[in-house]
């Protein structure tokens, strides 16, 4: 009896760390920050999407900085570019749902694990987009972020991964920080938006959350 009240024991502590971990993330994604806005000086416009797994922001080509589009692979017709970043074995092993295995996950969760970068390229808005009106400064911000993101060598040139990409129009490239379950793909978006001063979650690793709140323009 001794023995089975051990074995419930330490059921308990293993299972009380991902309730209380699923917990505070749904209050925090559910507390909003940078609720004020400008409304009379919102000139830039980008985008948010998902796939189900991944946040990414996009933005249109000709809103981007020289410094972000140089070392990036593109042609002439594509006008939108979305960013995301994530876990490297993770982003590069579950490109859909059926790859979204409980090693890959537990990999990406308890493992501080090197990040990349995702930039797709697309030639015109999608239906399933968030459009968000940015001010020039929050816009600014959001930006300087995203180019702070990428690794570069020892040239300052950004390093691409050759062949990784899921297709013909998107890449990835090495990127800053450590993938883990409280620094996630989702986490990146939020943490954009956060120091940006665009609405965003106090904290999150989710992705709903965020796309409700500029859904709905809360």
């Amino acid at each position: 009896m001794g023995k089975a009240k051990k074995i419930l024991k330490f059921l308990g502590v293993i299972l009380i760390i991902p309730i209380a971990y699923l917990i505070i993330s749904l209050v925090s994604s559910y507390i909003t920050v940078n609720t004020s806005d400008d409304l009379a000086d919102k000139k830039h416009s980008i985008y948010l999407a998902s796939n189900g797994i991944h946040l990414e922001i996009i933005i249109p080509k000709n809103e981007l900085d020289r410094s972000i589009l140089d070392g990036l692979t593109y042609n002439n017709q594509e006008q939108f570019f979305s960013f995301g970043w994530g876990d490297r074995t993770f982003y590069i092993k579950t490109s859909t749902w059926s790859d979204f295995t409980i090693l890959n996950k537990c990999k990406a969760a308890f493992v501080n694990s090197p990040a990349l970068l995702h930039v797709t390229k697309y030639f015109a808005i999608r239906s399933d987009w968030v459009e968000i009106k940015l001010t020039p400064t929050q816009f600014k911000k959001l930006t300087t972020y995203i180019k702070s993101s990428f690794r570069l060598d020892e040239r300052n040139k950004k390093i691409v991964l050759p062949g990784l990409g899921y297709h013909n129009n998107d890449d990835f490239y090495e990127a800053n920080g450590g993938y883990n379950c409280f620094n996630t793909c989702n986490t990146w978006v939020n943490t954009a938006f956060k120091q940006s001063g665009i609405k965003a979650c106090l904290w999150t690793p989710f992705d709903f959350r965020l796309l409700s709140i500029h859904q709905k323009n809360e």
